[in-house]
């Protein structure tokens, strides 16, 4: 599908319908949403890139913040191998990903303003109050994942709609979160579409079968996300708003 800096109701119709027929897949209405969280529900991600680097930095580790916005969506503990690989050339024991995971996790909390991204929260209420299931699928896999939620998002979220990157062996890019998801809600792939935000997430949701979504929330060039296969990439959660109730309609048309 040609790359539009704005979408119409004639391009969403146009982008399901191409991914539908790459997939074989036939009518199926979407019942469930998944939404990543960092750089989708929260604007965390300059506090996660700053931890990184600073964590990293006190191992001996160049980084830089821009590295982190690539690996965004992957388990931390594969973060770390990637900068014990680059630092030292050799794996990390497990005593040293516990280490370098705990101090980056501790430099977040100091760091992280808390903050949803603009239209967020009423997306995720649009969402539920057009009858979709919805869950939350992050490779992070950090303590008070649940009392963020909360803070930000009310009851929308708990145990039992949550995907993290405790809950599987491999993380993003590789499918398995979302494939767990779709476990989760006992859905096939055809009836679910993601939200997204990072190459690495957009390439998992995409290979588990799922219409994927990328809303660029961060400092990538939205090639990136096009080159990992994304359907759309949209601005903003207030584009993907305004989009909602045309894809959902999109998503009941029977195909020829």
């Amino acid at each position: 599908m040609e790359r539009k800096e704005s979408m119409d109701y004639n391009n969403i119709a146009e982008a399901l319908q191409t991914f539908r027929t790459e997939k074989a897949y036939r009518h199926a209405p979407f019942r469930s949403c998944f939404f990543d969280m960092d750089g989708v529900l929260f604007d965390s991600m300059p506090a996660h890139a700053r931890s990184w680097v600073e964590a990293a930095g006190e191992y001996g580790i160049a980084a830089e913040p821009l590295d982190f916005y690539r690996w965004e969506g992957q388990k931390g503990s594969d973060t770390i191998k990637i900068l014990f690989e680059r630092g030292y050339g050799r794996q990390p024991t497990e005593k040293e990903i516990a280490d370098m995971y705990g101090r980056k996790s501790q430099l977040f909390a100091l760091y992280n303003s808390g903050n949803v991204i603009d239209d967020a929260p009423a997306l995720v209420s649009d969402v539920c109050r057009q009858g979709l299931r919805i869950m939350l699928v992050t490779g992070s896999s950090q303590t008070d994942i649940l009392q963020r939620l909360q803070r930000g998002y009310g009851d929308s979220f708990g145990p039992a709609n949550m995907v993290t990157g405790a809950d599987v062996h491999r993380g993003k890019p590789h499918p398995e979160p979302y494939l767990k998801a779709l476990e989760c809600v006992g859905m096939s792939p055809s009836e679910a579409f993601v939200v997204e935000n990072a190459p690495l997430g957009v390439r998992a949701a995409v290979d588990a079968g799922i219409f994927t979504i990328a809303v660029n929330t961060g400092c990538l060039p939205d090639a990136d996300l096009w080159d990992a296969s994304a359907s759309l990439v949209l601005p903003s959660m207030a584009v993907l708003r305004s989009l909602l109730g045309a894809l959902l309609a999109e998503s009941r048309t029977s195909m020829a």
